[in-house]
């Protein structure tokens, strides 16, 4: 049966995804830090009690010890919450992980400000410029349950460290499980379009495409592509976007600073010199709330995005 229209967190895919591979992997194992029930590791924990770690409260040290395990044949996935994966842990990531080029994957759940209520301490907006900096580390962030699943069964087939980005709100589920085919690195056209392209990450990927449709309405056609892979970004398509609309947006959950909206702009300015507007999180920190509250006080609901390009296109 299909899952399009469910809403599921990603951070529950992630957990039934390391399960399913633990039943056909025995060199998989899981470490947390003591957040199991809310990484969703518990799932794998239930299953196979002997590969699941749990560290206590104390990041770094579960990241070099996962760092040790992948040098004896074991493909570690260190999980935690983004802000202490990518930002506790930096240095371990950094020096334990990215430097030897070590084959672990690294979990990184409640990220953005959709965590809501726990705020601004916890709502990580700046991991994946964090992780994009890393030489050698691959970046995802997966948009929906099924994209979620595909992304961590990639992550483990890939040889070399994973940051993978999941969240805690619950989204829909757009991409059908029976025919979606993750490929790292290349971004899924989801809607044509002839007045601009829209590049979206995460949660923000369904946002988008409802945000087209409001566009359509105002008479804007606008292109939607998913990038879930936003390192190695796939230039290539971003180019191509380029020449075709002129026109291009960024969309993500995420600093506008360092992420997808700065791995675009990069490829634009090197290679085909475009308009481009990033809607993210500007240069602020987040807050208490409910996490629609707060996508919606930030514009990165549907609502918020649409009447941003809107205006920018002079609608």
């Amino acid at each position: 049966m299909s899952k399009i229209g469910e809403k599921i967190a990603t951070r529950e895919s992630y957990g039934r995804a390391l399960a399913a591979l633990g039943a056909e992997h025995d060199n998989l194992v899981v470490l947390d830090a003591d957040l199991a029930a809310a990484t969703k590791t518990g799932i794998f924990k239930k299953a196979f009690p002997e590969r699941h770690i749990d560290c206590g409260i104390a990041e770094a040290n579960m990241t070099a010890v996962a760092a040790g395990m992948s040098t004896c044949g074991l493909v570690p996935f260190v999980s935690t919450f983004a802000m202490f994966a990518a930002g506790r842990a930096f240095e371990q990531v950094r020096n334990s992980i990215g430097y030897p080029h070590l084959n672990v994957k690294i979990g990184a759940t409640h990220a953005g400000i959709s965590v809501g209520e726990d705020g601004a301490s916890h709502q990580c907006n700046e991991d994946m410029a964090l992780m994009r900096a890393i030489p050698g580390m691959v970046v995802i962030n997966p948009a929906d349950d099924v994209e979620a699943q595909a992304a961590v069964r990639a992550a483990y087939a890939y040889e070399g460290p994973v940051y993978l980005r999941f969240g805690r709100l619950a989204v829909p589920v757009f991409n059908d499980e029976t025919t979606y085919r993750f490929e790292l690195g290349k971004g899924i056209q989801l809607r044509n379009g002839a007045d601009c392209t829209v590049f979206a990450a995460g949660l923000c990927v369904s946002e988008t495409l409802a945000a087209a449709k409001l566009l359509a309405a105002k008479g804007i056609d606008a292109q939607v592509i998913n990038i879930h892979t936003v390192k190695p970004l796939d230039e290539a398509c971003v180019i191509a976007a380029a020449e075709k609309t002129g026109r291009i947006f960024t969309v993500e959950e995420h600093s506008v600073i360092g992420g997808l909206g700065a791995a675009v702009a990069e490829t634009l300015a090197e290679n085909c010199p475009t308009k481009l507007t990033r809607i993210g999180m500007n240069d602020v920190f987040g807050e208490s709330g409910p996490a629609r509250e707060l996508l919606h006080k930030y514009a990165l609901d549907a609502e918020g995005i649409a009447g941003r390009i809107a205006r920018e296109l002079g609608a």
